[in-house]
């Protein structure tokens, strides 16, 4: 097929200039609307200094965003809104205890960036109007690497993170706390329970020793009401949990707590020993539970309830949770990444 060619130049430019103006407008960032500069992934470290996380969303022009704030799950915010150059975020809350118990809680939070850089202040206000706890704290911008690929990660040397006596290499996140973890014959028990049958606060344990990226296979042996976890870190929490016949969810046995619900259930029955393959790689989680993978290379948005701290650069140690249950781990195996 033969195109015939116009002859005059003022043609060709009157055809092709305005797409062309068009494509410079839009490369110089010419478009209608600008980009919101709270858009991403925030980690805080909230009124204390206890880990915390913000995710803020636009959709259709539309914000959203979720929270973590120390302990519990990632919970979507009543509202999320500009004001000028901040961003305020609302949450509506009913008060579990204390003398407001059962009391509808508004609390404020106001953001301003600067930089990679969140500067954040808090306020709550009772139905009667009064404010209280104000506090000031920070966030600091995340980026997450591309996908990484798994086939060509190289693992070093096997650590041996249990011995078959005692909990050389671990230590108490709480001194304070009863100690209910114990060694016997290479498997490493928690007891939450005295001989006079009550339940006392008890302590989460931690490797002395910290690591980046590994891959970490365990078993592990939920019993009555277990409910535990494995912290990758000390900040992402791989759960364990006595969820056998349980729909899934984002909190059953081998979720990352609250962020990543499983695509298989492959929990075994209570009392069983199961086995779990963890690798994190580039901010990225893999769990092999029993065999089948039910979390395949999926991105850590940001940390989990219960966090050391939130900043997920950071090497950190794996911790495991003793405060809330018995549960016994062995055969634990850590191979680090070789970069």
């Amino acid at each position: 097929m033969q195109f015939s060619r116009p002859s005059n130049p003022k043609v060709i430019m009157h055809r092709f200039a305005f797409p062309v103006i068009l494509l410079l407008l839009s490369l110089a960032g010419g478009s209608t609307q600008a980009e919101n500069p709270y858009v991403g992934h925030w980690a805080l470290t909230i009124p204390g200094g206890g880990a915390g996380w913000l995710g803020v969303e636009e959709t259709d022009g539309k914000l959203q965003a979720s929270v973590l704030w120390g302990g519990g799950s990632v919970k979507p915010v009543t509202s999320a809104e500009l004001d000028g150059d901040q961003l305020v975020i609302t949450r509506v809350q009913v008060q579990r205890r204390g003398a407001d118990k059962g009391k509808q809680i508004t609390e404020t939070i106001t953001a301003t960036r600067t930089g990679n850089s969140l500067k954040l202040a808090t306020v709550k206000t009772k139905p009667d109007g009064k404010q209280f706890a104000r506090a000031a704290f920070t966030g600091k911008l995340t980026m997450m690497p591309p996908l990484p690929d798994l086939s060509k990660v190289k693992f070093g040397d096997p650590v041996q993170l249990l011995n078959d006596r005692d909990l050389s290499g671990w230590k108490p996140l709480n001194p304070k706390a009863a100690m209910g973890w114990s060694v016997k014959d290479g498997v490493l028990s928690n007891r939450t329970h005295h001989d006079d049958g009550k339940r006392s606060a008890h302590t989460n344990i931690r490797t002395e020793q910290e690591f980046e990226d590994f891959n970490l296979t365990l078993e592990t042996r939920t019993l009555k009401n277990s409910n535990s976890g494995v912290y990758l870190r000390g900040i992402y929490e791989v759960q364990v949990f006595e969820s056998f016949g349980k729909p899934l969810d984002s909190h059953n046995m081998g979720a990352l707590y609250s962020r990543i619900t499983p695509t298989v259930a492959a929990e075994k029955p209570i009392g069983e020993w199961q086995t779990m393959d963890i690798t994190l790689v580039d901010k990225h989680i893999t769990v092999i539970l029993n065999g089948k993978t039910i979390i395949d290379n999926q991105p850590a948005l940001g940390c989990t309830g219960g966090a050391l701290w939130s900043d997920p650069d950071r090497p950190g140690p794996i911790y495991l949770q003793g405060n809330h249950s018995d549960i016994d781990f062995r055969n634990m195996v850590l191979r680090p990444v070789v970069r």
